[in-house]
């Protein structure tokens, strides 16, 4: 893809991307478009348990029914590794635009089911939609960094957390105020910015067929450690996502109430995906791998049993260490598959969210009536846990 002109730019004296040919001001202003559609992407994708309460209600489910109902928004992010395999394969940028416009458009029409079939299928869709979106975004985000991957890659991520902690919130006041039936709302800013994303996003080079093999012999036991490790972190995240609002609803607060907690988690996440991104670029991935899993392990119950403003404080450093890894692991992902780093991305986050959206499934069967501070416990322990295989990573992947 040609470099566009820009008037206010000399792009004789800015230094050119080695990959998408962009001069380094361009490659700039493309990261933060794609930073915008991730956001776009990942708030529709991801709003469900800021009305979650309500939507049980609308379809005549109990609590119970929480963790399935997750579970079926998460689990089509398990495609991503092959997703990432096809879009290496193929090239260009075709998979984000589509990712991206099948995502915000489920993701409008969740107000219009009023049974648990036709919802279930609008989650898969949303689930899917997604997992077209983020390997070969991710791709493309490095391929137009020079250097500071961990804080640029951060920098994307960033756009991910944002939309996943201010969309609940909104869904939750438009719901409250207008009835589910106005989430349609919520798909008109995703629809829209499809088209931009081919002004954005570097075209990619198909990977030639005649390329390396892919090493599975020697990237197994390292995949299986990302996976031990991230598998249980997406747990975490989802799992704190879904319970904290129907706590809240249980007690008898609002449902906005109940989702600006997930947004407070989410948004200051924002603070320790930017701090872990450069941390691990000074420090190393180790260190913020076992920062993050130990800190995380800690905050959990302070954010259940607390009571008053402190609360937000709480879920606000939880979500800080919750996010410290964020573009750690997908950058361990990339390094373990370099024949194929969107298979590494989809690794690192789709196939580890969908391992988490089923460990929600199973985590959501320990809850019993109106009794959901079990899981909460339960997701202490397993953030705990994690620090084992953060501490068997082979050295080579923790520079």
């Amino acid at each position: 893809m040609a470099p566009t002109s820009d008037p206010g730019i000399d792009a004789s004296s800015a230094p050119a991307d080695p990959v998408s040919g962009h001069t380094v001001d361009q490659s700039e202003g493309r990261l933060l478009g794609l930073t915008w559609s991730h956001l776009l992407n990942d708030g529709a994708a991801n709003y469900l348990p800021g009305v979650l309460p309500a939507v049980l209600v609308a379809v005549h489910e109990p609590v119970r029914m929480a963790g399935a109902l997750v579970a079926a928004l998460i689990i089509g992010q398990a495609l991503q590794p092959a997703v990432g395999w096809v879009a290496d394969r193929i090239g260009g940028r075709s998979m984000i635009a589509v990712g991206l416009g099948l995502s915000s458009l489920g993701g409008g029409l969740l107000g219009t089911a009023h049974s648990v079939g036709p919802l279930v299928v609008l989650l898969l869709a949303i689930g899917v939609g997604s997992a077209l979106f983020h390997p070969q975004a991710l791709a493309a985000v490095r391929s137009m960094v020079q250097g500071r991957k961990g804080l640029m890659t951060s920098v994307f991520l960033v756009g991910g957390e944002l939309g996943r902690g201010i969309w609940p919130t909104i869904a939750s006041l438009v719901a409250t105020h207008f009835g589910l039936g106005a989430l349609w709302v919520m798909a008109v800013p995703g629809l829209v910015t499809v088209g931009l994303v081919y002004r954005w996003a570097p075209k990619l080079p198909p990977r030639p067929r005649t390329g390396s093999a892919i090493r599975w012999s020697e990237h197994a036991r390292p995949m299986a450690l990302l996976i031990a490790y991230r598998g249980p972190r997406a747990l975490t995240t989802y799992g704190l996502a879904t319970f904290i609002p129907i706590l809240w609803h249980l007690r008898g607060e609002s449902l906005v109430t109940g989702a600006t907690v997930i947004t407070t988690m989410i948004t200051v996440g924002v603070v320790g995906n930017l701090s872990g991104g450069h941390l691990a670029d000074r420090l190393g991935r180790r260190t913020v791998l076992v920062t993050s899993a130990l800190a995380t392990a800690a905050l959990i119950l302070p954010v259940v049993y607390l009571r008053g403003a402190v609360v937000w404080v709480a879920a606000g450093l939880l979500g800080m260490a919750l996010f410290l890894t964020a573009s750690t692991t997908v950058l361990i992902g990339q390094d373990i598959f370099p024949e194929n780093r969107s298979m590494g991305s989809g690794i690192a986050l789709g196939f580890a969210n969908g391992l988490g959206a089923l460990l929600v499934l199973v985590v959501g069967l320990f809850v019993h009536g109106t009794d959901v501070v079990t899981v909460f416990w339960v997701l202490a322990a397993l953030s705990l846990a994690t620090v084992i295989p953060a501490l068997a990573f082979p050295r080579r992947l923790m520079r």
